[in-house]
């Protein structure tokens, strides 16, 4: 397995590509406010003509996702577009309507919003009755642990339920605090038996739609896919992802890991305990 090449910011790697796909939490902000450094060489890569799809697995449709921007700082010239794990979720509860679905971790907190499945149709019942599970996030994401809820979960696996999973993240960093996410509760559904339909990084479907919404901005032009660079802090769903679509990477240490002094070792390292091959790592996106 290769290292990645550690460039001292996107302009020396610019030029290679005509389409960026970059995660939005922990790359551009973190929950908080906005990474300056991050967002400008987004405005920059655009204005050399490039195209930006954000993408993110965010539980939550487009609009909600990007509203936050303005209060956290980020411009809207950092980004031509935005796909959500929340829109891909919310394709997949589309072709379900009729179906009776568990929803679990809907306190309308920060990751569980109601605009996720608002407007579909859609018969919510308990997990008795239930045919699918929705699974947005746990119901208290500050004091509870994924294995808090395994008794919980052996109920839908024991009847057969598949899990929607609308974010396949297993933690996101706040500030400087980790919280579990939805994608950690997949792990216990998978470990238990159960069937998880992912909607976000590193499957697919959120790809196929960041896709459509490049091509949309290119006038339906084919899009080059060896010209496509993904940007991330995670080499579970960035990094992979962008491998298993075929398309170049760049990790940032801006996100899910703190790093310290001797940031190439540590990503090296970090890589290989995932089983990852970044093309590129930077401590931070910057131009």
């Amino acid at each position: 397995m290769s290292k990645p090449q550690f460039p001292q910011g996107l302009s020396a790697v610019a030029s290679r590509y005509d389409t960026i796909l970059c995660d939005v939490w922990g790359v551009i902000h973190n929950g908080r406010s906005a990474f300056t450094e991050a967002c400008d060489a987004l405005v920059t890569f655009r204005e050399q003509g490039g195209h930006v799809c954000l993408i993110t697995n965010a539980p939550v449709p487009k609009a909600q996702v990007t509203r936050l921007f303005a209060p956290l700082g980020v411009p809207a010239e950092a980004f031509d577009d935005c796909v959500s794990s929340g829109d891909a979720t919310r394709a997949e509860l589309a072709r379900r309507q009729g179906q009776a679905i568990w929803r679990l971790g809907a306190d309308e907190g920060w990751e569980h919003d109601r605009h996720l499945y608002q407007g579909l149709d859609l018969t919510f019942t308990d997990p008795d009755k239930a045919e699918i599970l929705l699974c947005i996030g746990l119901r208290d994401h500050v004091n509870e642990n994924p294995e808090d809820y395994r008794a919980e979960l052996a109920t839908g696996v024991a009847r057969g339920m598949p899990m929607i999973c609308a974010n396949p993240d297993k933690q996101v960093r706040i500030g400087g605090k980790l919280y579990w996410c939805a994608g950690a509760l997949a792990d216990v559904y998978e470990d238990l038996g159960g069937t998880v339909i992912y909607s976000g990084k590193p499957h697919p479907p959120i790809y196929d739609l960041a896709i459509e919404r490049v091509r949309d901005l290119t006038g339906g032009k084919p899009v080059d896919r060896s010209r496509i660079l993904c940007i991330g802090d995670s080499p579970g769903t960035d990094v992979r992802g962008a491998s298993l679509q075929g398309f170049d990477s760049l990790y940032v240490g801006t996100g899910l890991k703190e790093h310290g002094d001797d940031f190439q070792a540590e990503v090296v390292e970090l890589l290989q305990a995932y089983g990852e091959q970044a093309t590129w790592a930077m401590t931070g996106l910057r131009w």
